[in-house]
């Protein structure tokens, strides 16, 4: 494929946004037109995954996943950092003729960052901020970014929060706002013959959950549905039951509360669609929609409420399973498939989908097989690990987790998600055939994954005697 031929590509990612947020993939309680256009125009992988986290902020190592196409035992420092072996999406696009253009949220170190990008515009290095007072970067090309300097705050209930102070702050501009404001006048501005590729990394619905009183006033909290897996308090131990996230709530949970949290985290998923809507406007505006690939996807899950948790430090599917959509050229439209996949698959998708070369340190699978032969599985199982707590594994709709709590092999669950989506019936004593297959299955990943005592699976795995 020559240079000119070549798609460009604007990857919209957002912070904190479950799987089954959506109007057109299934929830009619959520008002989103823009990103049901992507679903319209493209195809949506409604089991895509991550592997959940080795850091109780999920988000850092599965930017760094996405970012790299590795493994979660194959990234750095749990994604603080990612090494120059380490190549990313923007980094491989860069060094294919491509201009690369990044804002908002990157969570994964500024070398990795000057790697990546030609240019860029309000860029976050930190992990979550008030929405309304972002301190945000220029773009540097040295990649020195030297005001990068850590500050521990005590905001929302948090001691040990992390930020960084940027070069200014964004005084009264919703996050939303910022990130798309500085894409869509990057690309209006766009005059090279290049094509290009555009990251724009939200830092919304992740909380603080506000947004302009527009949106809010969309959602009334009575009108919306709890659901059928809430609880007051989750049922045993899971090893983060009283981390920052949790806190955000009260306890015991009560309905009247998590409504006001559900409608909030709407209310931010369809004002952050209204800001994207103005990218794929001003692509079409550019007169390139046609030649440009559109990728939607969420770092990781929410719960709010559900199994009495309102965190993502889980392998509950409300916290593990995310939105992924791709829309363009080369991309069947109207495409829904359950074939089970990760973010970090979506680096080799699209490295085929620019007919570019996957680098070698890429782990992922590309799922272009899916799109041309919807039936495809790229893979036959899926593995997670949340830090040494929490190991599971999902295959044929049935998955296995086991916790290990304060050194002691705790609570097994096994799940028939095909039966059960909620995941509320733990089958492990009633079918104990599947239970022991997906152990040997589980041990398997580990060892494939790297998930040994060199790691944090030292402290869970000296635990587990099956």
């Amino acid at each position: 494929m020559s240079l000119e031929n070549k798609p460009n590509i604007v990857f919209f990612f957002t912070d904190d946004q479950r799987f089954d947020t959506i109007a057109a993939l299934g929830n009619p309680k959520i008002i989103t037109p823009n990103i049901d256009r992507l679903v319209k125009n493209g195809t949506s992988f409604t089991h895509a995954c991550i592997p959940s986290g080795t850091s109780p902020a999920v988000c850092m190592p599965s930017r760094a996943m996405l970012n790299t196409g590795r493994t979660l035992f194959h990234i750095e420092d749990s994604g603080k950092t990612v090494p120059a072996d380490h190549t990313t999406i923007g980094e491989a696009l860069r060094n294919n003729g491509y201009r690369t253009f990044g804002t908002g949220k990157w969570h994964n170190g500024s070398e990795a960052y000057a790697r990546s990008f030609t240019d860029g515009g309000e860029i976050f290095f930190g992990g979550m901020h008030d929405h309304w007072n972002v301190p945000a970067f220029n773009f540097d090309p040295t990649g020195k970014y030297e005001s990068e300097l850590p500050q521990c705050v005590d905001m929302w209930s948090s001691k040990n929060l992390r930020y960084f102070p940027g070069d200014h702050i964004n005084a009264g501009r919703h996050s939303s706002e910022m990130v798309c404001k500085a894409a869509t006048d990057w690309i209006n501005s766009y005059d090279s013959e290049q094509p290009f590729y555009t990251y724009i990394s939200f830092l919304a619905p992740h909380d603080p959950r506000t947004m302009p009183e527009k949106f809010k006033k969309m959602y009334n909290p009575e009108d919306i549905d709890l659901p059928e897996n809430f609880m007051g308090g989750h049922p045993f131990d899971n090893g983060g039951l009283f981390i920052r996230d949790e806190k955000l709530a009260p306890f015991p949970r009560n309905p009247e509360n998590t409504k006001e949290h559900l409608a909030d985290y709407y209310a931010m998923i369809t004002h952050l669609d209204d800001e994207l809507g103005k990218v794929i406007k001003a692509v079409e505006d550019k007169g390139v929609l046609d030649n440009t690939i559109f990728v939607f996807a969420g770092d990781n899950g929410l719960a709010l409420g559900q199994h009495g948790l309102f965190g993502k430090q889980s392998c509950y599917d409300h916290s593990i399973r995310v939105p992924l959509i791709f829309a363009g050229p080369g991309v069947p439209k109207n495409l829904k498939s359950n074939a089970d996949c990760y973010l970090l698959d979506i680096f080799p998708t699209l490295c085929e989908l620019a007919g570019i070369e996957t680098p070698k340190s890429v782990e992922g699978k590309s799922l272009t097989p899916v799109m041309e032969k919807p039936e495809t599985q790229v893979r036959d199982g899926l593995f997670y690990a949340y830090c040494d707590t929490q190991r599971a594994v999902k295959k044929n709709g049935w998955k296995l987790i086991e916790y290990v709590i304060n050194e002691k092999h705790y609570t097994t669950q096994l799940f028939n998600l095909n039966d059960d989506p909620w995941e509320l019936h733990n089958l492990v004593d009633e079918q104990t055939e599947m239970r022991d297959e997906l152990r040997k299955l589980l041990k398997k990943y580990a060892a494939e994954w790297d998930d040994n005592l060199e790691n944090f699976g030292a402290k869970f795995w000296k635990h587990i005697t099956f």
